[in-house]
């Protein structure tokens, strides 16, 4: 039963198990920017030293207004003060400039750096998830998910310490001296309406946040339709069913403008009551401020002064809904990569665990039994052995369970019941790495990278000479189709090798195989899909491959394994026969049936 794990039924595995708070996931990233914690402190201070620059702008300009009002015939001042308070004026917007390129400078690394950092880390785990998980994912919809992560952590990093910091920290020096230059009803009705336009923000953009997972739930959705679609091209155009494909891409689409929409409304009643509280404040902080300038008690500076901190605080307050939806979004996103991340893996190294050490080679399966789910056992107590250098072939109908022990000799799952040993070591005890450097399969559907014909060859053993990729070619006996190419071994084989045809792409493996020379192969069902001619020429190279080697041969056509050391039966996950090809006639059961039906089959087929 080849495909039997999908059916077992797992979350997906873009979307959290267990809700997590914000401040949850910010833990998570922070050990990611802790090793660039000097560069994180010295952002921090480049970020003060701008502040103080900027909030100094105002002061000045006050004094300059100040200066300004001079009595007639006051040459010296007129040419003097102005244009030391001009040239002052200037250094201080250089240095306001000048100082946040520098934090932005040194802080570029630590958002690339930490996100470089969790991507890889993210790529690298998910190879190390069990076939399990690869058979349930959704392509589309998971790279979608670990795009949206990296650039999250960008965003995230970029708005705390460019935004947030910085408007935190401005807020902090002009309330202060407001409070100490003037009075502290200026702090007081800063402070009432910073709370009112945060409290307002927060609200409706919390309500707001339900429509931005719709959007991002409908655009993975649509992105993984499109994707399954282009991936399965031929299959879409062998049942001439572009249009339904357009149309099932176009429910994805409409649902995701929908939520598009919805947000887009939500949003501008957001920023329309932003508006309207900042307006409010400003005009009280400016009434106060003019009142004082009649009254005496203000200069005309104080009031230009006070002009220039309100408007320095509240651009970026204007910006308040938007930062803050962004940083809600960011945490969401970069929490559905923490959840990939955080996925157990199913088969995992025991603690310590040694390599595997080959010494002959023998294989032993004793009474392995497994179930993709529970109430759907395949094997029951299966045991046979494979001797060193020899050939095994194990035979049954469709779901028997053959492919799966090729799936678990390759520890794609564990065993639910029994041992697979390999010299006697069980390979749940070993390391995986050094359990599939052992191994190598030439499987029934042969997929390449959308690469050439050399990488894909060269695959086998990463690092191979030019010399033994070819020579890995000759053996298989694809090495004069390649050179007869335009571009040989750079030849582009096309998406899962579909520039090819059946017989070359299994070539193609079996150059890779032999070039990864392991001890233990693995040939399941590799001539299934081809037809007589290239069938009978493929089993001969196979033949050769497996030579001297322990392999393990998973066949449907009995034709092609009867000279195998012994042949395994399997019948419902069971051993049902075993012996060699003559024994196994001789005995007149399961396989003589077999045997039997394909010899006749084969017999009606006419010639033409």
């Amino acid at each position: 039963m080849r495909h039997s794990a999908a059916a077992h039924s797992l979350p997906n595995p873009a979307t959290p198990g267990v809700a997590r708070t914000d401040w949850q996931t910010l833990r998570k990233l922070l050990p990611y920017l802790w090793q660039y914690r000097w560069r994180v402190g010295l952002a921090l201070g480049f970020l003060l030293l701008a502040k103080v620059a900027n909030v100094g702008v105002p002061v000045l300009l006050k004094h300059l207004v100040d200066a300004l009002d001079l009595k007639p015939g006051d040459l010296r001042a007129v040419l003097v003060v102005p244009v030391g308070l001009l040239l002052a004026y200037a250094g201080l917007r250089l240095s306001t400039s000048l100082f946040t390129e520098l934090r932005e400078l040194v802080f570029a690394k630590v958002s690339f750096g930490a996100s470089k950092q969790i991507a890889l880390e993210v790529f690298g785990h998910l190879h190390a998830l069990s076939l399990r998980f690869h058979l349930e994912r959704q392509t589309g919809g998971m790279s979608r998910d670990i795009e949206r992560g990296t650039r999250a952590l960008q965003s995230l990093v970029s708005y705390s310490l460019y935004t947030i910091m910085p408007t935190l920290v401005e807020v902090t020096l002009v309330l202060g001296f407001l409070g100490i230059r003037f009075d502290m009803g200026y702090v007081w009705i800063t402070l009432v309406a910073l709370s009112i336009y945060i409290t307002f923000t927060v609200t409706v953009t919390e309500w707001r946040s339900r429509f931005r997972r719709e959007m991002n739930e409908a655009d993975s959705k649509a992105h993984s339709r499109a994707i399954d679609a282009l991936l399965n091209y031929e299959t879409v155009k062998y049942f001439n069913n572009e249009a339904f494909e357009a149309r099932r891409y176009d429910e994805g689409l409409e649902a995701y403008r929908q939520a598009q929409v919805k947000s887009q409304s939500t949003l501008s009643m957001l920023n329309t009551g932003q508006q309207l509280i900042i307006a409010l404040s400003l005009v009280a902080m400016l009434w106060r401020a003019t009142q004082g300038v009649v009254e005496g008690r203000l200069t005309l500076g104080d009031l230009v002064m006070i002009n220039a901190f309100l408007i320095q605080l509240y651009i970026p307050l204007n910006f308040l809904g938007v930062l803050y939806r962004e940083v809600k979004q960011s945490l969401t996103d970069l929490d559905r990569m923490f959840v990939l991340l955080e996925r157990e893996r199913e088969v995992a190294d025991a603690p310590d665990a040694p390599d595997l050490v080959v010494r002959e080679g023998m294989v032993c399966f004793e009474n392995v039994s497994f179930a993709y789910d529970p109430s759907r056992p395949i094997l029951h107590a299966v045991s046979f052995e494979i001797p060193a250098g020899k050939t095994v072939a194990v035979v049954g109908a469709s779901g028997a369970g053959k492919s799966t022990l090729a799936r678990l000799l390759y520890r794609f799952y564990d065993v639910t019941g029994g041992r697979i040993t390999i010299d006697g070591q069980d390979i749940r005890r070993v390391t995986q790495a050094s359990l599939r450097r052992a191994i190598g399969i030439v499987p029934q559907d042969t997929v390449l990278f959308n690469d050439t014909v050399g990488y894909n060859i060269g695959y086998g053993r990463t690092g191979a000479s030019t010399a033994e990729v070819e020579a890995a070619a000759r053996a298989a006996h694809i090495h004069d189709f390649i050179a007869g190419t335009p571009k040989g071994y750079a030849t582009m084989v096309g998406e899962r090798g579909l520039k090819l045809s059946g017989g070359e792409k299994q070539r193609v493996a079996i150059a890779r195989t032999l070039l990864k020379n392991p001890p233990v192969l693995i040939f399941d069902e590799a001539t299934s899909a081809l037809d007589s001619a290239n069938e009978r020429a493929i089993q001969a190279e196979l033949k050769s491959a497996a030579q001297g080697k322990t392999a393990l041969v998973i066949a449907h056509r009995l034709s092609t394994v009867a000279d195998a050391h012994e042949i395994v039966v399997l019948d419902g996950g069971r051993v049902a026969e075993r012996g060699s090809h003559a024994v196994l006639l001789a005995l007149g059961g399961r396989y003589a049936e077999m045997w039997r039906l394909q010899q006749s089959a084969e017999g009606e087929v006419l010639p033409g």
